[in-house]
């Protein structure tokens, strides 16, 4: 072929495959690549390259290893001569991945678009150095040109001076297959799905097939995945944890707050949340099982139980140095609490207080002792008037005894109202 010329697997797919002497040796049923190759010479990017044809005559498929095949373009048509008919070897086929059965009309990842979309075709190009697959069209395009019509709708076009868009992926922006037979080691996929955010993950998992869900989920490391499980809707959520060896999920649910774990469970049977509850360490089992006693619509049942609480003796400066150990999340520290030795809430620090303060005053001398909070016991219900009347970003939330047990912060009330009901993490003091 000419230095570089690009093609289209729809371009390819059932041309003829001859010998130098032009003795027929199959067509072409499916194209198979080495997704562990890259190449430098095409803009320093992965590439996968193309190591063999799988081909199928009077009956027989073999897979032809691609090193000793020459692609010939006549006028957009294509065949293939094979001057060596060498089989791919065994461990070379293994590790491969073919284009038409994994790729095509299946749902990949757009990292960039963050989103799954559908393969219509797949843009391949040609170079001194091999064949690579450099791109997937998700565009109408794709789809007309396997229909063999995508030249005649654009001839019609170009009276209305415009043309078919067009819609490419590079392959570095694909992240994902959904496709439940596929056994390709997830390692290039993991990496490229560790850029998006948890959110945008959740997303894009919730999209894909039970099985396929699964298989790209566990391809996760365990603090991404209670990350992107927080995200998920409840049906995924339950899916997913089903779909685990108790033991896996447990392990995971530990790494997740407790009220998320405790919306989590209310999705699944009270045989599975019991088998989970039991093999979960006891400290959060424990935790969990307090914030399932709640009723739905009680405020404690919508609280973390993850929040800040001091001491009045300690010190500005202390009080900073325990943050920046720590480093909490940022809804963690809308508002500091101060509890007595008996963890009875007696005040409140702003975190701008605490960072205008000199580092030597103490907590006692700049906190605020007209509370506002509600009980665990409280209905859900007065929660937004309250954040609404006082301008504020969490609410500390205590039982009878007055001793702190939780907070409700304003994310957690706008997802309840919006009916998402999914809430936010498990508590700590410092002395």
């Amino acid at each position: 072929m000419t230095s570089q010329v690009t093609f289209y697997v729809s371009q390819i797919i059932g041309c003829k495959i001859y010998d130098v002497n032009g003795t027929r040796l199959g067509s072409v049923m499916d194209i198979m690549v080495n997704t562990a190759q890259s190449d430098a010479s095409v803009e320093d990017a992965f590439r996968p390259v193309i190591i063999g044809l799988k081909t199928k005559t009077s009956g027989t498929v073999r897979y032809l290893n691609f090193e000793h095949i020459k692609i010939v373009n006549k006028n957009k048509r294509f065949s293939f001569i094979c001057q060596q008919a060498e089989n791919l070897a065994e461990n070379a086929l293994e590790n491969s991945l073919p284009l038409v059965k994994n790729i095509l009309d299946r749902q990949i990842v757009d990292i960039n678009g963050r989103k799954l979309v559908r393969v219509n075709d797949i843009r391949l190009v040609s170079i001194a150095s091999g064949t690579y697959a450099i791109a997937v069209d998700i565009g109408t395009e794709g789809l007309l040109r396997r229909l063999g019509v995508a030249g005649i709708v654009n001839k019609s076009l170009r009276v209305f001076n415009t043309t078919l868009p067009t819609r490419f992926i590079l392959w570095d922006d694909v992240g994902a297959l959904d496709n439940t037979n596929f056994n390709i080691k997830l390692s290039q996929t993991s990496s490229k799905l560790q850029r998006l955010h948890p959110s945008d993950l959740a997303d894009i998992i919730e999209e894909m097939g039970a099985q396929s869900r699964t298989k790209i989920f566990e391809s996760l490391d365990e603090e991404r995945a209670a990350d992107v499980l927080e995200e998920m809707e409840p049906y995924a959520q339950a899916q997913i944890i089903e779909s685990l060896s108790i033991g896996k999920a447990a392990d995971l649910l530990e790494k997740m707050p407790a009220d998320e774990v405790a919306d989590l469970l209310d999705e699944l049977e009270d045989d599975t949340v019991e088998l989970l509850l039991n093999e979960m360490e006891r400290e959060s089992s424990e935790e969990v099982r307090e914030l399932l006693e709640y009723e739905d619509k009680e405020v404690g049942s919508l609280m973390t139980t993850d929040y800040l609480s001091f001491r009045e003796t300690m010190t500005v400066d202390q009080t900073l140095n325990e943050l920046r150990e720590q480093k909490p999340e940022a809804d963690m520290i809308y508002s500091l609490f101060i509890t007595n030795e008996q963890e009875k809430l007696i005040a409140t620090v702003s975190l701008r207080d605490l960072v205008i303060s000199l580092p030597t005053m103490t907590l006692g001398e700049i906190m605020n002792k007209q509370i506002i909070c509600v009980s665990d016991e409280d209905k859900i219900d007065t929660l937004a008037e309250i954040i609404s009347k006082y301008d504020l970003l969490a609410i500390p939330v205590t039982d009878a005894e007055n001793t702190l047990v939780g907070m409700v912060v304003i994310d957690d009330i706008v997802e309840d109202l919006m009916y998402k009901g999914k809430t936010k993490k498990g508590g700590r003091s410092w002395r």
